[in-house]
C-alpha cells in the first residue's frame, strides 16, 4: 500500500467555532473572549508585531485542494492570506466587528520568550501547486467571527494565563 500525504503549514487561523475561553489559541478568539467580557486586548511586545490572518473557511478549502491534487503528495505548503497586519491594528478591528470600540487594547510592552517579530505567509508554492489562493476578505470573516461570538459564552483565562507565564519566567 502506497501513502500519499501533504503537510500544510497553517498560518493564524480564524472564524467561527474558536476555542474562546482558552488563553492559548489564536489571539483573534482570546480579543474575543476578551472583548466580550468587557476586558481590553492584552498585547505583548509594542502591538506593531506582524501577522498574516487566514479564514478558516480559505484553510478548509486548501485541505480539500491538497486531499485531490496529484501535485501535493509529499510537498509542504504554507496556508495564509499573504497579507500581514499588526497585532494592535487586529485587535481594533475585532473591536470595530464586535461593535466595542470603547475598548481599546493594552500594550504590555514586554515580550513572551520565544515568540517572533514578525510572521506572515508566502504562499507562492500554494497557488503555484494546488492553485490555492485565500479567498475571504479579513472584515468579512470578523464579522462571521463576530456573529457566532455573540452567541457563544466566553471564561476569559488571559490574566491567569499571563501571571503563569510571569512566573516561570517566560515573560520578559
Amino acid at each position: 500500500m502506497e501513502w500519499k500525504a501533504a503537510c500544510l503549514r497553517l498560518f493564524n487561523v480564524y472564524g467561527p467555532g474558536q476555542a474562546l475561553s482558552n488563553p492559548y489559541t489564536g489571539v483573534l478568539a482570546i480579543f474575543s473572549s476578551r472583548l466580550s467580557n468587557g476586558q481590553r486586548p492584552m498585547i505583548f511586545e509594542d502591538g506593531e508585531q506582524r501577522r498574516d490572518f487566514v479564514y478558516v473557511g480559505d484553510v478548509a478549502r486548501a485541505f480539500c485542494d491538497a486531499l485531490v491534487h496529484p501535485d501535493a503528495n509529499g510537498e509542504v505548503f504554507n496556508i495564509g492570506s499573504g497579507v500581514d497586519r499588526s497585532v494592535t491594528q487586529v485587535a481594533r478591528s475585532i473591536a470595530r466587528a464586535l461593535q466595542r470600540n470603547d475598548i481599546q487594547p493594552e500594550i504590555v510592552g514586554k515580550a513572551r520568550v520565544g515568540d517572533i517579530r514578525h510572521c506572515f505567509c508566502d504562499g507562492a508554492k500554494a497557488q503555484e501547486k494546488l492553485g490555492f489562493t485565500a479567498e475571504n476578505d479579513f472584515d468579512q470573516g470578523l464579522a462571521e467571527l463576530a456573529e457566532w461570538v455573540a452567541g457563544q459564552t466566553a471564561d476569559d483565562r488571559v490574566d491567569q494565563a499571563r501571571a503563569e507565564l510571569e512566573a516561570k519566567g517566560l515573560v520578559a
